[in-house]
């Protein structure tokens, strides 16, 4: 299974198991995980959500590279199997705690995007690679600014995998709430759920859709602006992997050491 789920006293623990793969999301995990926030749509017994990545190494690395996701000719069709990994995005309005340990980065950011508050352990980092792979990082640019200062989230997607932003810092401008010892993201994470699962369950979900109604009026038509601005500026698929072969070269990826950028 890639993604594990237990639940407990109202609280349901949601673990991406891909360690090996860093916790990056192949389409059977897309699926798996759509399917995970609209069953709790229905399950009563769940009233709070922690999402967190297995092994310590990653929270998630975004879209599987080895992924085959076909797209249409058109450019004004874009299939993005990313799209309906979140929870508001299966209309669940019960509240999501994200619990990061090591990297968060690209992709993850459509799960992150959607978390009501992030706790994060002393080594989470957070990067998004798009730009110097040639992408255009649309969609985790714009869930990412509804909670981070527009300077922070500039620097961070267009200076690519040349620096990560550390947890310190990503407490220090709001992004995460809470800090950890490494590895204690989850257990801290759980014990926060706790609390919002004792209250009346109707009260929070509405509090909840009330601070996404806050933001939805200049998320939902930034978010219409992404798959245009994903086909006009992406480079072809043959030179994105180019550039990703060459990252692996100097290193990095599968069965080498990551020469790792400094963190911010």
């Amino acid at each position: 299974m890639t993604v594990r789920t237990e639940v407990a006293d109202g609280v349901a623990l949601v673990t991406l198991d891909r360690p090996e793969r860093h916790n990056a999301i192949d389409l059977d995990t897309a699926g798996r995980l759509a399917a995970t926030w609209r069953s709790f749509r229905f399950d009563d017994a769940v009233r709070a959500v922690v999402l967190t990545g297995a092994g310590g190494r990653a929270f998630c690395t975004g879209v599987d590279r080895d992924a085959d996701v076909p797209q249409p000719s058109s450019p004004y069709s874009l299939d993005d199997p990313l799209l309906r990994i979140g929870p508001k995005a299966n209309d669940l309005w019960k509240p999501v705690i994200a619990a990061v340990d090591g990297m968060a980065c690209g992709g993850a950011f459509y799960l992150l995007g959607e978390a009501e508050f992030l706790i994060a352990s002393e080594n989470a980092t957070f990067f998004d690679p798009h730009t110097t792979y040639g992408m255009v990082s649309a969609y985790e640019s714009i869930l990412m600014a509804q909670r981070m200062p527009l300077g922070e989230i500039a620097r961070m997607t267009l200076m690519g995998t040349a620096e990560r932003l550390g947890a310190a810092r990503a407490y220090e401008i709001g992004l995460v709430s809470e800090l950890t010892p490494p590895g204690a993201a989850a257990e801290v994470a759980l014990r926060r759920a706790a609390v919002l699962a004792a209250q009346p369950t109707a009260p929070v979900q509405g509090t909840v859709r009330a601070l996404w109604a806050a933001k939805e009026a200049a998320r939902a038509p930034a978010l219409a602006h992404a798959p245009h601005l994903i086909a006009l500026g992406n480079l072809p698929p043959d030179d994105q992997a180019r550039l990703f072969a060459a990252r692996r070269r100097d290193g990095g990826g599968k069965g080498g050491r990551e020469d790792r950028p400094p963190v911010r």
